[in-house]
């Protein structure tokens, strides 16, 4: 009987990398000591290395090979057919599974798994399924034809990914289990994290030089040095077996991120903590790959409002595009601004001047500087979302709620300047007395606004607002970076025919590309001059090549009729669906940027359940959702039938059903609480 082991190990591990090659004890890599200790296993016949094809991996092949032993390079996800095709050339009767984060691998417990296996008439024996030893000393022993049927008959992505996946769970072979008199398997001694590569460096260095010590020595001394063992004692066993390449990368992103990434609104804790794919590998119309390519329905936020075309818009790519083959940036001025500026101008007739950005607070941050500048007047009155400067934030130094139905309840103002207080004061949408009242008591320069939030002006707000703006000589500025090219051509304003001073667009502008405009009026705009607004890359050639490209998809097409109609017809099948299964709602926002809220205690807990069972129907869903071209009637109608039966089971647990069933793991975290 040919038994061979196969070790498999590569160097893109997503939560460690590089982790097989690190240095342990005596500066020796890890897969060292592994292949060191394993070889010295009494029934093995010969020890094979089977990593990914992947050009990152060619130092560990190359390693592995001076160190005198076989190495198999194949598929990166196909796992399973890597050990398979591993094992062909070299006709073993037997199989030994080692993983390359294990490198307490014990040649005892090994032969003693193998042991088990030849004395009992089975296909496979491990002494993982329970585990009774440590993390980190699993072994699995096999016949090579069951993994030839594996191999040929196993079609899910996770069948592929891990190895004996089919074997174990498809009822189809013959299994057995190793099991330690005494049960130690919450000791881990693994190498996933750098906690647990932590405590495989302190284990090498207290039994230094020797490395063929065995498992029971490093057991004893767990139970003198308890502290030392600690260190990685949180961590869950074969956790990452349950976690998809996205959220092991999220838990190292958080490591070496504040927050974990650049945006509050993208975390995944946000839509289903712990669940939430988190990285995307591709995007194309409304759909979305993760790193493992899942494919999932964007039916939630789509790029936070950005892809009104859908993603990676063929033509606007194949803009930018160019742009890279001749070059983004020069000495010289790009072109496009011009061209970009005067197309904005055209769009809004009332405007004469344009200066462009990349970011929409960066944007804001800009129109203020101006305005401030122009007015000769430090004090401005915010109504809505404007951005993370000092100049917005500054608002809460005053009362720290003054922003909690603008932006994020209870936001502390933390590392903004004291000297900015009662610079900045919020109003209330249609709430024209409060403004009124804050124009009378303070002497304020400039009025900044989003034009529509949940609900369209009353009372010819607008029309008020801009009358009060002109009569005490206020430059009157409309936020328009969210809700801009959504129900016209331009900006809200012009459904209302109310024009301001100044109006920002963002987000929608460039398709997902980077590009942000402040439009003006001369008079105004001409103040920019007299300040110091500058930036390197507001001059690169990207964001006004794909602005322009856009604007001309979305004026050819009319894309903002498309949106609003698709966005009309969500908010009214949300209705009914409510209605039909007698669910309290309230809907809210512009067609196209859609919301709603489920009237109950339990509304947290409903709205990352749907978010939980339409990730798992393959569809990215909370409560909310950005409209985009691609949105067709086909992906609409594959949602409503899903969401259709999650609220007759939401309705269940309103009439006294357990809502505790509901999820599978935590209920999304709240805090960002943007009104559109």
């Amino acid at each position: 009987m040919k038994i061979i082991a196969i070790v498999q190990a590569r160097l893109g591990s997503t939560r460690l990398p590089n982790k097989v090659m690190k240095p342990v004890g005596a500066d020796m890599p890890m897969i060292k000591l592994l292949l060191s200790r394993l070889i010295k296993s009494k029934k093995i016949d010969q020890v094979i290395l089977a990593t990914s094809d992947e050009s990152t991996n060619q130092p560990l092949v190359d390693y592995v090979r001076k160190l005198g032993y076989i190495v198999y390079q194949g598929s990166e996800n196909d796992v399973l057919d890597r050990y398979y095709k591993a094992s062909l050339e070299y006709n073993p009767d037997v199989i030994v599974r080692i993983t390359g984060d294990c490198p307490l691998v014990d040649p005892e417990v090994v032969d003693s798994v193998i042991e088990v296996y030849r004395s009992m008439d089975v296909d496979y024996v491990s002494n993982t399924n329970p585990p009774t030893y440590p993390d980190g000393l699993d072994v699995e022993v096999f016949s090579t034809s069951s993994l030839k049927i594996a191999w040929k008959e196993a079609k899910l992505r996770s069948e592929r990914e891990h190895v004996t996946l089919y074997i174990r769970e498809s009822g189809k072979f013959k299994i057995s289990n190793v099991v330690n008199n005494k049960n130690y398997s919450d000791e881990r001694w693994t190498v996933d994290e750098p906690e647990d590569y932590e405590l495989i460096q302190s284990i090498f260095s207290h039994f230094a030089p020797r490395i063929d010590f065995s498992w029971r020595e490093v057991l004893k001394f767990s139970k003198e040095q308890p502290i030392i063992f600690s260190v990685n004692r949180h961590l869950v066993r074969n956790d990452g077996l349950k976690m998809g390449t996205g959220q092991k990368l999220w838990k190292r992103a958080k490591k070496v991120i504040p927050g974990g990434n650049m945006l509050l609104s993208k975390r995944p804790e946000m839509f289903l903590p712990d669940k939430w794919p988190a990285y995307y590998s591709k995007a194309k119309g409304c759909r979305v790959w993760d790193l493992d390519n899942n494919e999932f329905i964007d039916m939630s936020i789509m790029g936070v409002g950005t892809n009104i075309l859908g993603y990676s818009r063929s033509e606007v790519d194949k803009a930018v595009k160019n742009v890279i083959n001749n070059s983004n940036m020069s000495t010289f001025n790009c072109p496009e601004e011009v061209y970009l500026a005067e197309k904005l101008i055209e769009i809004h007739p009332w405007a004469d001047m344009v200066k462009l950005a990349r970011s929409g607070g960066e944007a804001n941050a800009i129109s203020i500087r101006i305005a401030r500048a122009a007015s000769g007047k430090d004090k401005v009155a915010i109504c809505g979302y404007h951005g993370w400067h000092d100049w917005y934030l500054s608002t809460n130094l005053g009362d720290d709620s003054s922003l909690d139905g603008h932006l994020l309840p209870g936001l502390d103002p933390k590392g903004v300047p004291r000297s900015l207080k009662d610079t900045v004061f919020s109003f209330s949408y249609n709430n024209f007395s409060e403004l009124e009242s804050l124009v009378k008591k303070h002497n304020i320069g400039v009025i900044k606004m989003e034009v529509q939030r949940n609900k369209p002006p009353e009372n010819g707000f607008l029309e008020k607002v801009r009358k009060l703006a002109t009569e005490k000589g206020i430059i009157l500025i409309f936020d328009e970076c969210t809700s801009g090219f959504r129900e016209t051509f331009g900006g809200l304003h012009k459904i209302y025919g109310v024009d301001p001073d100044m109006a920002i667009f963002g987000k929608a502008l460039g398709n997902g590309y980077a590009i942000t405009a402040i439009i003006g009026r001369r008079e105004i705009m001409e103040a920019a001059q007299s300040t110091f607004i500058s930036s390197t890359f507001w001059t690169e050639r990207i964001g006004p090549v794909a602005a322009l490209k856009t604007l001309d998809i979305m004026q050819r097409e009319k894309s903002w009729e498309k949106i609003t109609k698709t966005g009309l017809k969500i908010k009214e099948t949300w209705q009914q669906l409510a209605d039909s299964h007698a669910i309290d709602i309230s809907i809210n926002g512009l067609p196209s940027l859609a919301s709603f809220t489920i009237n109950s205690k339990y509304a947290s807990i409903y709205k990352t359940f749907i978010t939980q069972e339409m990730l798992n129907q393959g569809y990215l869903s909370s409560n909310s959702v950005y409209v985009s071209t691609a949105h067709t009637e086909e992906v609409l109608n594959g949602y409503f039938s899903i969401l259709d039966q999650l609220f007759a089971l939401i309705k269940e647990c309103e009439d006294g059903g357990d809502v505790n069933i509901l999820l599978n793991g935590e209920v999304c975290h709240s805090g960002f609480g943007r009104l559109n």
